[in-house]
């Protein structure tokens, strides 16, 4: 009989005695491993490792060109999204109380309009007055410069002559300068403006307006695309972080950039310097910039002391009193306040100012800080590439990647 006869034979023999046996199992198949897939696995995953690297690299080194040439579209664009994200808590604070969408879109962007057109006024308008004057206080500059400029003799005769070409600038007919008025509105600023810069302020009110508008729908619709729960989760954590830390460094900023210039505008008043608000409002305003800004307002300000007193310890008083309040407020205040939520490395900080100072020019270096906080956001929740690990170690992109697997060396000796 056949073998499979047999071994039914021999099992009904077995239940007759009240014995149970089972077939004894087959055994499986040898199969030889392949000692080389896991080798050309890590060959394929480096080289495909090594061609993203190489593309991002590229994308990189080609991206500032790309920002800096296509300034008139990527500067308006990307100072309205970052805006329009500051602006998101508002919105949803209004959409809790029942303000529909698009009536809390346009509030939002009435806000932010109002408070330009505020800082327009008291920033450019007393600003354009005091750049009238300076052909008239060049002599006053210079006599509060010259105890310097006696002491630095070797610089006397490139002062001069920077001093003559100032003053060869002055308009020969005083009657059309006076007959210039500065803007004092935002309205009227764009009417004096260029078409490029009416066309780019449009867009970026437009582009606020709507991304506030499908804020809502946008997260909804990015948070219920993914397809697993955790993806889902994730999403929306990086939105909502986005959102807080850039909400509140901008918002605690803003506060503390306005304290800070309402409190150097009174210190001004109480010195009689001219046109404490402007002053106030041009140190808040650089202040935005870290490190470099103060400086700068600091710079404004003892030029601005030398055009008004005679004296240059006197001059020199508003630069001291900035930097003092700055020096108070840089180092206790905003640790203070901001705390280690939203404490950035200086070096990145610098890095960010330059990258995007050398790209935009001003406004870049105000975009810089908030910049950095979204993009340092994301990388922290995407994860960042390990250039070190793909070089020397698993050959992936990914860090904390999986190291490929190791055969033991009795294997690689045998073959096996």
């Amino acid at each position: 009989m056949k073998g499979g006869q047999v071994d039914n034979l021999g099992d009904r023999e077995d239940g007759q005695e009240g014995a149970v046996s089972h077939p004894s199992p087959r055994a499986a198949p040898m199969v030889t491993p392949v000692p080389h897939d896991s080798e050309a696995e890590n060959r394929r995953d480096r080289l495909l490792a090594g061609l993203t690297l190489m593309i991002g690299i590229g994308l990189v080194l080609a991206l500032p060109f790309a920002l800096r040439e296509g300034s008139p579209f990527f500067l308006p664009l990307t100072a309205a999204i970052v805006i329009a994200i500051a602006l998101v808590p508002v919105l949803e604070w209004l959409e809790r109380h029942r303000v529909p969408a698009p009536l809390a879109s346009l509030l939002c962007v009435l806000l932010f309009l109002v408070a330009a057109n505020a800082a327009l006024a008291s920033i450019v308008v007393p600003a354009w007055g005091w750049l009238s004057i300076i052909p008239e206080r060049i002599d006053n500059i210079q006599d509060n410069l010259k105890p310097l400029i006696d002491f630095y003799s070797n610089f006397e005769k490139f002062v001069n002559r920077t001093i003559q070409e100032l003053a060869q600038s002055r308009p020969i007919r005083p009657s059309q300068t006076a007959a210039e008025s500065p803007p004092r509105s935002i309205l009227e600023f764009a009417a004096t403006s260029a078409p490029t810069a009416i066309i780019e302020m449009l867009f970026a009110v437009l582009v606020i307006f709507f991304f506030l508008s499908g804020w809502t729908r946008l997260r909804r619709k990015a948070i219920t695309s993914r397809t697993s729960f955790g993806g889902a989760m994730a999403t929306a954590r990086v939105i909502q972080d986005v959102v807080d830390d850039t909400s509140a460094y901008l918002g605690t900023i803003t506060i503390i950039n306005v304290t800070l210039g309402l409190l150097v505008a009174g210190a001004l008043w109480l010195i009689e310097m001219p046109t404490p608000l402007m002053w106030g409002g041009i140190v808040a305003l650089l202040n935005y910039i870290p490190y470099l800004g103060p400086i700068f307002a600091a710079v404004l300000l003892a030029v601005g002391g030398m055009m008004t007193y005679q004296d240059i310890w006197t001059a020199l008083l508003p630069a001291a009193i900035m930097g003092g309040m700055h020096l108070i407020e840089a180092n206790l205040i905003t640790p203070l306040v901001v705390g280690r939520r939203l404490t950035i490395n200086p070096i990145l900080i610098l890095v960010s100012l330059s990258f995007w100072g050398w790209v935009w020019g001003t406004p870049g270096a105000l975009l810089a800080v908030p910049l950095l906080i979204i993009i340092q956001t994301v990388l922290n929740a995407a994860g960042k590439p390990d250039i070190a690990g793909f070089l020397f170690e698993h050959g992936t992109l990914v860090a904390g990647g999986t190291p490929p697997p190791v055969r033991p060396l009795q294997d690689r000796e045998t073959g096996s």
